[in-house]
């Protein structure tokens, strides 16, 4: 009996629409589910090399936490490109500036560093408020795990 392993091919990958309220929920904890649909790692036809994910609508990301102290610990670092040119900020001052930044690079941060993990986080949609473009795609709720503390 021989079997043969099946590839999907972008022409046969259909992409689905999930929802999440980031509401109270611990970022390391959203990012890698979010990473882990985008990617399509949940479905039983996933394959590497194609985009198989699909789209999530994230809202409520201003409401998002961090465990401990990392609001005034964890250091953003960015590179502007001319000399002497680094640039620090906390994740108190984003939350404040950007809100959708901080999940945003958290999920980035989980994908390939390649042009197809670049077109995966075009499927992330993260909005302040719990109001959204996207209802015509009729998003399904996705309910994240979350650990208790012991």
């Amino acid at each position: 009996m021989m079997r043969q392993t099946t590839f999907a091919k972008k022409e046969e990958v259909k992409a689905d629409w999930w929802h999440v309220d980031g509401s109270d929920l611990v970022v390391g904890r959203l990012a890698t589910e979010l990473a882990t649909i985008l990617m399509g790692k949940n479905k039983p036809i996933y394959t590497s090399h194609v985009d198989c994910g699909d789209y999530v609508v994230v809202t409520n990301c201003e409401k998002v936490k961090f465990t401990g102290t990392k609001w005034r610990d964890k250091i953003y670092r960015y590179h502007t490109g001319w000399i002497g040119g680094l640039k620090e900020s906390t994740a108190q001052e984003i939350l404040d500036s950007h809100p959708d930044r901080i999940l945003r690079k958290a999920v980035q941060r989980m994908l390939p560093k390649t042009k197809l993990g670049r077109q995966m986080l075009t499927k992330l949609k993260i909005y302040e408020g719990s109001e959204h473009p996207h209802s015509a795609q009729d998003p399904k709720e996705l309910t994240v795990k979350t650990a208790k503390r012991r």
